[in-house]
């Protein structure tokens, strides 16, 4: 099974929640790195682990993201990283699958599953290896996880509660598994 290293360069994990339950709040954070251990021949043998930055939390405006990283929402200062940890890939057909895990967020940990699909692998035309491309979605309840801060207004409450997950980018192979360390 081949080893692959998420590249940060060409990674995101973004989100979408209401904001006032009229408009959409569109954020993304950088810094997501992991392993994959993937086999596009044996996909449901895939095995995966990302860490996210919390830090890297950017939305655009710099106010609301200081008020991310708060005790209010996402703790950066005490819980720098969120986790993904795969426990069971099940191939969808073709490119797709579903990969069930333990997602963690501010120390909280739940089970989550992504609806997930891959491209390649491919080789690099600028360095000696092959890439895989991967794109994930799934939709979370904040309060599960301990983000919980709101104000409620009539008819609903200023930020949703629901919110649609979305992780894309690439990973560079980085050998077979059980050599160089794993």
């Amino acid at each position: 099974m081949a080893r692959w290293t998420i590249d940060p360069d060409h990674t995101v994990a973004a989100f979408v929640v209401r904001h006032m339950m009229l408009a959409s709040v569109r954020g993304q954070f950088n810094g997501v790195r992991g392993t994959i251990c993937f086999d596009p021949a044996d996909v449901a043998a895939t095995r995966l682990e990302v860490t996210i930055g919390v830090p890297g939390i950017y939305t655009g405006i710099a106010k609301r993201d200081e008020h991310l990283r708060s005790l209010d929402f996402f703790a950066a200062a005490e819980h720098g990283v969120m986790t993904f940890r795969s426990t069971n890939v099940e191939a969808r057909g073709g490119r797709r699958m579903a990969v069930a895990g333990e997602l963690t967020i501010r120390g909280v940990t739940r089970p989550v599953t992504l609806d997930a699909e891959y491209c390649g692998p491919v080789k690099d035309p600028f360095e000696e290896g092959e890439s895989i491309g991967f794109t994930a979605t799934t939709t979370i309840n904040r309060d599960d996880f301990g983000v919980s801060w709101n104000v409620e207004m009539d008819g609903g409450v200023m930020v949703g509660r629901e919110v649609s997950v979305f992780l894309d980018g690439e990973a560079d192979r980085a050998g077979e598994e059980g050599v160089g360390g794993e």
